[in-house]
C-alpha cells in the first residue's frame, strides 16, 4: 500500500434535524458569532431560525449577508472589517459553498493582516483563525468537510483557493431537511459539482487509498440518489445520501485537489462570473474524452461506480464507457451547458489558457494526462 497522510479535525453533525441544534453546537466555541449567510437563507427562514437558535443558546450575533456566487476577496475583507467592529469570537456560515467559503475567509482575514492574496500565494504565513462553523444548505461543494476557500481578485480576475489549516471548520452541521425546497438548477449544480469533486479527486496524481475510498463511495452514493431528489425534491432518504456524498466528495478533495476542469473553470469564474457547476460541465465530455486513457482502471472503476455493467467488458471498454456515463447523468439533470451559452468565446481562449498555466498551474498539472496550450484550446473550441 502507498504511504500516505489523513487528517480531518471536522465535527460533523450529520442527519435530518441537526439544524435545530446550531445554538447548542455555536456555544461551544464563542459568544458573539457574525452569521455569514446567503440571500436563499430570509425567504427560507433558514436565517430567522439560527437567530432563534443563537438567542436561545445565550449567544449573540451579527449578520453579513453581501452575498455572490463567485465571492470577490473585497467582500471577505468587509466581512473580517465587520467581525473585527462588532468583536465577533466565531463565525458561521449557512449557504452553499459561496457563503460557506466566504465564511472561511472572514475568519482568517479577521486575525490577519494584510491581503488575503499574500497568504493564497504563500508570501505571508498565518497562525490563527477565528473559529468556524459551517451550515451547507445546498449538497455540492463539501466545503463544510475541508480547509479550502475560493475567491476571485476584482482587480486580476485570478480565481484561486486559499488552502490553510487554519480555516478547517471546528464543526459542520449537515441536515438534509434543509435541501427539500431547493428549485431543480440549484439541486442539479451542486449535485453535478459532488460528482466533478469525487471523480477529479480520485484520478487525481495526489489520490491515495484512502482518498480513493471517500471519492468512490460519493459517485455510487450521488449516482443513485441526485436523479432522485431532482425528480422529487421531497425525498428525504434520497437527499441523507446525497448530501452525504457531497461531504465525502468534500474530504477527498481536501486530501488529493481537482484536476483540469477545475483548472479550466475557474478562470472563466473570475474573468466571466460563469457558474461554478456549470462552467465544469460544459468542459467534462471533452475532459474525459482526452484523460481518460491516461488513468484506464481508474476510469473502469468510475464507469462501475456511475451504474455500468462491466462485467463483460475489457480494461479500456469500460473505461471508455465511462465517458458516456458522465455524459448521460449530466444530461438527466439538464446539466449539460456549451460554453457559448455560458458567454465563453474564442476570444477569450487566450486569457483563459494563459490563466490555467499560471495562476491554477498546480491544478492543471494534478490531472493525469498534462495538456499543452494548444490541447487546452482544443478542449475549449470542443466545449463551445
Amino acid at each position: 500500500m502507498a504511504e500516505f497522510i489523513f487528517n480531518n479535525p471536522v465535527k460533523l453533525h450529520v442527519g435530518p434535524g441537526k439544524f435545530g441544534q446550531l445554538g447548542n453546537v455555536a456555544r461551544q466555541y464563542g459568544k458573539k458569532a457574525l452569521l455569514v449567510v446567503s440571500d436563499s437563507t430570509r425567504p427560507t427562514g433558514q436565517l430567522a431560525r439560527a437567530q432563534e437558535a443563537l438567542t436561545a443558546a445565550g449567544m449573540t450575533y451579527a449578520v453579513y449577508d453581501e452575498f455572490m456566487q463567485n465571492p470577490l476577496s473585497t467582500l471577505v475583507e468587509a466581512g473580517a472589517n465587520l467581525a473585527q467592529k462588532e468583536n465577533c469570537d466565531l463565525v458561521i456560515g449557512i449557504g452553499g459553498g459561496s457563503a460557506m467559503d466566504m465564511a472561511k475567509g472572514i475568519a482568517f482575514c479577521a486575525l490577519n493582516e494584510g491581503s488575503i492574496w499574500d497568504y493564497v500565494f504563500g508570501k505571508k504565513q498565518a497562525q490563527h483563525a477565528l473559529p468556524i462553523i459551517l451550515v451547507p444548505t445546498t449538497a455540492g461543494t463539501g466545503s463544510e468537510a475541508n480547509r479550502t476557500a475560493v475567491f476571485t481578485n476584482p482587480e486580476t480576475h485570478d480565481k484561486k483557493g486559499l488552502v490553510n489549516p487554519l480555516i478547517y471548520p471546528v464543526a459542520s452541521i449537515v441536515d438534509p431537511e434543509l435541501m427539500l425546497t431547493l428549485p431543480k438548477r440549484v439541486i442539479a449544480g451542486p449535485g453535478a459539482d459532488v460528482l466533478f469533486h469525487a471523480l477529479e479527486s480520485y484520478i487525481s496524481r495526489n489520490a491515495h487509498p484512502f482518498s480513493e475510498m471517500l471519492s468512490l463511495r460519493a459517485i455510487t452514493l450521488l449516482a443513485k440518489n441526485l436523479p432522485r431528489v431532482y425528480a422529487d425534491v421531497t425525498d428525504l432518504a434520497a437527499w441523507e445520501q446525497v448530501t452525504f456524498a457531497s461531504t465525502l466528495a468534500g474530504m477527498a478533495i481536501d486530501c488529493a485537489g481537482t484536476t483540469l476542469p477545475h483548472a479550466l473553470q475557474h478562470p472563466m469564474g473570475g474573468l466571466l462570473d460563469v457558474v461554478h457547476a456549470e462552467g465544469i460541465a460544459a468542459v467534462y465530455p471533452a475532459f474525459m474524452e482526452y484523460t481518460w486513457s491516461a488513468a484506464p482502471e481508474k476510469f473502469a472503476a468510475i464507469a462501475a461506480a456511475m451504474g455500468v455493467d462491466t462485467r463483460d467488458m475489457n480494461t479500456e471498454e469500460a473505461a471508455y464507457s465511462s465517458v458516456k456515463a458522465v455524459t448521460d447523468f449530466l444530461k438527466s439533470v439538464n446539466m449539460l451547458p456549451s460554453l457559448t451559452e455560458l458567454g465563453v468565446k474564442e476570444e477569450h481562449f487566450d486569457w483563459i489558457i494563459n490563466n490555467v498555466q499560471t495562476t491554477m498551474k498546480v491544478v492543471m498539472e494534478n490531472n493525469p494526462r498534462v495538456p499543452d496550450a494548444q490541447t487546452l484550446r482544443d478542449i475549449l473550441q470542443r466545449s463551445l
